[in-house]
């Protein structure tokens, strides 16, 4: 059963935007799916009470204080959101149960600082050698110079890149219905669906 992690110590990165649509890109290849949420603010948990009846069923877990993971029977593809300033046991649980790491990251000096005091930490966590890691770049605006200096500071990381996710709307108002990209008719989405191929193939990726 994959496990696939979004996670970045920086807030406010899009985090629930990556793991919803994850998720839900799960669910529309027929996959059982949970998606967990152990930030406090549980944005995740909230969309999925949003979510219509009629959408493809994504479900939720049981956590306990101690992070134990009770998927229900049947799950065939876990999600999880994390908190920001993800650390200590939490970041060592997280990073035990993950088979995927999702980091997403803005074209922002204060995100690419963050993420680099990030996947430093990771590479010394004793789980990393098992771990899969792939950067989202997120509301990037490829015309412009905070997305130039975003791509040579990814270069340098000899991770792979899985998209530039443009900064619009249509999250935006998917979201408040519980919905994502891959619950809508795709010519209402064609520009998104676009930019989540790479991303795809490797979430599909053994």
């Amino acid at each position: 059963m994959p496990v696939v992690v979004v996670a970045n110590p920086k807030g406010g990165v899009g985090k629930s935007t990556l793991a919803t649509n994850i998720a839900g890109y799960f669910a529309s290849q027929g996959h059982a799916v949970m998606l967990g949420d152990a930030d406090r603010q549980q944005s995740s948990r909230l969309w999925l009470c949003l979510r219509p009846q009629e959408a493809r069923p994504i479900s939720t877990w049981e956590m306990t204080s101690d992070m134990i993971v009770r998927p229900p029977k049947g799950t065939t593809h876990v999600v999880l959101d994390t908190p920001g300033g993800l650390h200590g046991w939490r970041f060592n649980d997280v990073m035990k149960m993950a088979d995927k790491l999702v980091v997403p990251l803005q074209p922002s000096v204060f995100d690419i600082f963050a993420t680099r005091d990030f996947l430093d930490k990771v590479a010394e966590n004793r789980h990393a050698d098992k771990l899969a890691i792939g950067l989202v770049g997120m509301r990037v605006d490829a015309r412009t110079l905070a997305a130039d200096k975003l791509r040579t500071y990814i270069a340098s990381l000899n991770l792979p890149v899985l998209g530039e996710l443009r900064n619009t709307q249509n999250y935006v108002h998917l979201a408040a219905r519980g919905l994502t990209l891959f619950d809508v008719a795709p010519q209402r989405v064609e520009k998104d669906l676009e930019q989540w191929q790479d991303l795809c193939r490797w979430l599909d990726t053994p």
